[in-house]
C-alpha cells in the first residue's frame, strides 16, 4: 500500500484546543495537497473552512466532543449547525453514562436524532472504548447500527487510551454490513497505518500522517 492509497483513507485532524486559524489553514492546504479523505477540525472552524476552501475538500467536525454528555438536544442543534455552516461529516460522542447505565434505547435514539438531523451527510460515532467493557462495545456496535450511523469510531483521542487493533476485530465481527469503522488516537507508524486499514478501518483519524508520510515524522492526535 503507498502513501496515496493510505492518505485517501485519512482524516486529517487537528482537534486541540490551542489550534488557531494559520494551523487550520495548513491543515487544510495539507489535505488538498496530498488528498486527504477529509479534514477533521472544531466546529468553531467549519464556516470559516468553508468559505476560504470551498469545493476543495471534504469537511469534517466533531458533536458533543470530548466527552460526551452534552443533552441529546444539544447534539442534534450542534450538528444543525455544523451542517449549516458547511459541515460534510459529523463525529458525534456517545454519552458512555448512558452505556454504563444499561441506557440502549437512549442511545439509539440520540444516534437516530443526529442521524436524521443531518440528511445525507456522514455520521461517525465515538464510543471511547478505553471506557468500555468488551460486551459493552459489542452492545455498542448493535445499537449503533440500530440508530442508523454511517461509522462506528473508537476514540476521540482523549481518553486514557486511542485506537486498539483487537477492537477492530471485534467491530467488523458485530457491526452492521454497511457500518464502517473509523480508528483514531495513538496511529503514528506507516505501519500502524496500514495494519489498520487492512483490518477493516476505512478511516483513520490522525494528525500524523501527512507529516509521517511525507517527512517522516509524527507527532500528535
Amino acid at each position: 500500500m503507498d502513501n496515496a492509497d493510505i492518505l485517501k483513507h485519512v482524516d486529517h485532524t487537528l482537534l486541540k484546543p490551542t489550534a488557531n486559524w494559520e494551523d487550520i489553514q495548513t491543515l487544510c492546504r495539507e489535505a488538498i495537497e496530498y488528498q486527504t479523505a477529509s479534514v477533521c477540525i472544531p466546529p468553531s472552524y467549519v464556516r470559516r473552512i468553508k468559505q476560504s476552501f470551498s469545493g476543495q475538500l471534504t469537511i469534517c467536525t466533531v458533536i458533543g466532543f470530548p466527552l460526551g454528555y452534552h443533552t441529546s438536544q444539544v447534539k442534534v442543534a450542534e450538528a444543525e449547525e455544523a451542517v449549516k455552516s458547511g459541515a460534510d461529516e459529523i463525529d458525534m460522542v456517545i454519552n458512555v453514562g448512558d452505556v454504563k447505565n444499561g441506557d440502549h434505547d437512549k442511545i439509539v435514539s440520540e444516534i437516530a436524532a443526529i442521524k436524521s438531523a443531518i440528511g445525507s451527510k456522514i455520521l461517525k460515532v465515538i464510543i471511547e472504548t478505553c471506557y468500555l467493557t468488551e460486551d459493552e462495545k459489542i452492545i455498542l456496535c448493535d445499537l449503533i447500527t440500530r440508530g442508523g450511523a454511517d461509522y462506528i469510531k473508537t476514540s476521540t483521542g482523549f481518553g486514557t487510551d486511542g485506537a486498539v487493533y483487537e477492537d477492530i476485530l471485534l467491530f467488523r465481527k458485530h457491526i452492521g454490513p454497511e457500518v464502517k469503522i473509523k480508528a483514531a488516537g495513538g496511529i503514528r507508524s506507516k505501519e500502524d497505518l496500514i495494519k489498520f486499514i487492512e483490518a477493516g478501518c476505512d478511516r483513520i483519524g490522525t494528525s500524523s500522517a501527512v507529516s509521517l508520510l511525507t517527512k517522516g515524522e509524527s507527532s500528535g492526535y
